[in-house]
């Protein structure tokens, strides 16, 4: 596969694949989740191929996802899209200015330390544009989890970037689909 200059995670797809589906049930213990479904349409979808709500889900019924996981995943991606146009366009903005953010009681409860210092992490190594932080804040705090854990966060990134557009450096992508620790001391791909 060519690699796109709009993505250069599509050059290394195919290799990532097999990872990420083998490995997809790491996010959950129990049936498919929201995040398995948002795992599972970066591997197989570009953001511009991506079907209509409706031929979605019926593709992903057709896969064995469960109609729940299918419908939180849906409104998750819908959330997604009414911010298109406007992180669209100031995620390719290459000017930025110096900006600290300040979490409010709401996301210091629901991002853990360890997931606002990841967030930091990417912002200052300009790997994450401060409309795109913004777009992933407000995604994480529309998950129905009371807490996201760094693996969860990971995903979430990748999913905002991915429908962004936004260019991945291969570390980066690395970074997002990395081992970690999770909180029984196991260690479990993200995705």
């Amino acid at each position: 596969m060519v690699a796109s200059p709009v993505c250069p995670a599509v050059a290394t797809k195919s290799s990532i694949n097999k990872t990420l589906w083998r490995h997809r049930s790491v996010l959950t213990w129990g049936p498919a989740s929201m995040f398995d479904i948002l795992v599972y349409l970066f591997e197989n979808y570009l953001p511009e191929a991506c079907p209509e709500p409706d031929v979605l889900a019926r593709k992903l019924s057709a896969v064995g996802f469960e109609e729940d996981a299918i419908h939180d995943a849906l409104d998750w991606l819908a959330g997604l899209q009414e911010h298109d146009a406007d992180a669209h366009e100031v995620a390719h903005n290459t000017t930025t200015r110096p900006a600290i953010r300040v979490y409010v009681d709401e996301e210091q409860s629901q991002l853990s330390t360890e997931c606002r210092g990841f967030l930091t992490f990417l912002e200052q190594a300009g790997a994450l544009p401060l409309a795109l932080r913004e777009l992933v804040i407000d995604r994480a705090m529309a998950t129905t989890d009371e807490s996201i854990n760094l693996s969860r966060l990971k995903v979430i990134v990748l999913m905002v970037m991915w429908r962004h557009q936004h260019s991945l450096d291969t570390l980066l992508l690395e970074e997002l689909l990395a081992a970690d620790e999770d909180d029984e001391g196991e260690d479990r791909l993200c995705h």
